[in-house]
């Protein structure tokens, strides 16, 4: 099984997943937190400067190291997802997914169905034409995923149709914008808080959110979240160098020294 398939297996099984985003658009960020610990990793192309290049750069990365990459698209158009999914993609995040009509557009630009997903076989995705055009298609059903992004009123007064969208693999909150949405400055309101344990208990589609690295994700986990990204690269250098400069001063203050 591929890292795409097991990917895709677990996520929909609604086993606990952890990941992270990914803002540098580099190979070698890929390379290293890919071998590391985590289920999968997400670039951010909605907040990120990630182009076609700089993609098809990270999902050879990623094969390099088995690991399961999804992107954040910046937009939904068709034309996005298709190159996303030919450079090797284990699948999309879609932000802003406020209807089930959209959601089935999405559904449909992500597999080769009539009127859907256009096919090339000489791409990353269709293993530079080896795999052969059935076994192409059989493949994409299993490897790649869907998961829709909530974080708009509009979304959530229909989150459970678009949960019973084919195709649709899981719901994935934005608590940042969807705070935006209801007027509220902090993301942890009580307000946002019940709106997340309701549509974390949806039907038939996994369910997931963004948390802080320090959070603690027992409350979401009994709500039905079973995918869960964690921080960032960023979060990580800049944690990473403050526990330096932290243990150094300490150690710096216990032995009498001046910087």
């Amino acid at each position: 099984m591929t890292p795409n398939a097991r990917f895709k297996a677990r996520l929909t099984a609604r086993e606990p997943l952890i990941g992270c985003f990914v803002k540098t658009p580099h190979p070698t960020v890929i390379e290293v937190l890919g071998a590391g610990p985590l289920d999968f990793l997400i670039l951010d192309g909605e907040h990120s400067p990630f182009d076609r290049t700089a993609i098809d750069a990270c999902m050879l990365a990623a094969r390099a190291v088995d690991c399961a990459v999804l992107v954040r698209v910046p937009d939904d158009r068709a034309t996005t997802i298709l190159g996303v999914l030919d450079s090797g993609a284990a699948g999309v995040v879609v932000p802003h997914v406020t209807s089930a009509d959209q959601a089935r557009a999405l559904a449909r630009a992500m597999h080769y169905v009539p009127g859907g997903r256009g096919i090339a076989g000489t791409t990353r995705a269709g293993g530079y034409g080896a795999l052969g055009l059935a076994e192409h298609r059989r493949r994409a059903r299993d490897e790649v995923s869907l998961i829709c992004q909530i974080e708009e009123r509009e979304g959530v007064d229909c989150f459970q149709e678009i949960a019973d969208v084919p195709d649709v693999d899981a719901l994935f909150v934005g608590r940042a914008d969807l705070s935006v949405s209801y007027g509220h400055d902090d993301f942890s309101s009580p307000e946002i808080n019940d709106i997340c344990a309701e549509i974390l208990g949806a039907k038939r589609a996994a369910t997931g959110l963004f948390c802080a690295p320090a959070e603690t994700i027992g409350t979401w986990r009994s709500n039905g979240a079973s995918f869960f990204v964690t921080g960032s690269d960023h979060t990580f250098l800049q944690q990473g160098a403050t526990a330096l400069r932290t243990g150094f001063s300490t150690g710096i203050t216990m032995t009498g020294d001046r910087p």
